[in-house]
């Protein structure tokens, strides 16, 4: 780690309070001028540090930049995280993914401020603007079998799910299989890519994707999704700053407790409870055409169980579905 980066660091943990030149060169074993350096680095990156003579050195608690620090305070988890932070980037996926093939071990978390390639499922673009989302993407490399991916994306779901509860305060619920919605209106997407080692049928990593939308654009949503997208807060909430940071961690800590267990399965129960889709009339989409059905239950392997309209049982491990109006 740089001395900036390590300043940075020492700076997030101490936001509001002034911290002598002397106090920081002697924390982190370096020059005053090194020091010195560094804060006038920061200062240029857009950090609002202010500098008072005999007092030191302040990250102002205002400061709305995420970083791998302003990330890394709030996490509770002890898996070893790395954490990748960008202004812009084509998407934290394919970042995750290139990780991956050098590779690179499990816990790099690619975070960008917006993705000018953003992607969701089925090669459907996934809009990102500046300033206004969570993108991010974790590389995991899980031992299991290629017909367990499920567990990846599921319990990515209910993690997300449950720091949108935590935070805002406001009901999450899950379209089966990876998208989390607020009052009817989509808020988060899930994007789960798997390379797997077809002779032993394991699975060799996962960039898990994850996008949110925290505040409306200000332009509004793309014609695209206008119409059926929402954000967790809007205009009038008064949010902490550092909003980002802490909905990252909270993401992080809630995937994890449930990752490092994945096998048991602990998040199930939840992932039913939370779906919008039971009992629900709906269109079953493919390659062929819309196929009419009612959704009766999703099971043990989150599959979704749906009645077609001649009688038949049928049970999707993938797919779209969309709810039918009537």
């Amino acid at each position: 780690m740089s001395i900036k980066d390590k300043t940075l660091e020492f700076l997030e943990k101490n936001r509001g309070r002034y911290i002598s030149g002397a106090e920081l060169a002697r924390e982190l074993d370096v020059s005053r001028n090194a020091i010195w350096k560094s804060i006038k680095s920061l200062q240029s990156e857009g950090y609002n540090i202010s500098a008072i003579t005999n007092k030191g050195y302040s990250l102002s608690e205002d400061t709305d930049i995420l970083s791998a620090q302003s990330v890394s305070k709030y996490i509770k988890s002890t898996n070893d995280f790395k954490i990748e932070v960008y202004k812009t980037i084509g998407s934290t996926n394919d970042k995750v993914k290139e990780l991956a093939l050098e590779g690179k071990e499990e816990g790099y978390i690619v975070i960008s401020e917006e993705q000018s390639k953003g992607k969701g499922r089925f090669g459907r673009k996934f809009h990102s603007p500046k300033n206004t989302g969570i993108y991010m993407s974790i590389l995991l490399r899980p031992r299991l079998m290629a017909q367990d991916s499920y567990l990846i994306t599921t319990s990515a779901a209910v993690a997300v799910a449950e720091a949108i509860e935590k935070i805002s305060d406001k009901e999450a619920k899950i379209k089966w299989v990876n998208d989390i919605y607020i009052d009817n209106k989509k808020v988060s997407g899930i994007l789960t890519e798997a390379s797997l080692d077809f002779e032993s049928g394991l699975i060799q990593y996962v960039a898990l994707g994850i996008g949110i939308n925290l505040k409306s654009p200000n332009e509004g949503f793309h014609e695209d999704i206008k119409n059926i997208a929402t954000s967790v807060f809007n205009e009038e909430e008064n949010l902490p700053k550092d909003i980002r940071s802490l909905f990252i961690a909270e993401i992080i800590d809630n995937f994890f407790s449930y990752y490092n267990s994945i096998d048991q399965k602990k998040f199930i129960n939840e992932y039913k409870r939370r779906s919008i889709l039971i009992d629900k009339e709906v269109n079953i989409e493919s390659s062929k055409g819309s196929v009419k059905a009612k959704v009766l239950e999703i099971d043990d392997l989150c599959r979704l169980k749906v009645r077609l309209e001649d009688g038949s049982i049928k049970e999707l491990s993938s797919g779209e579905v969309s709810v039918r109006m009537k």
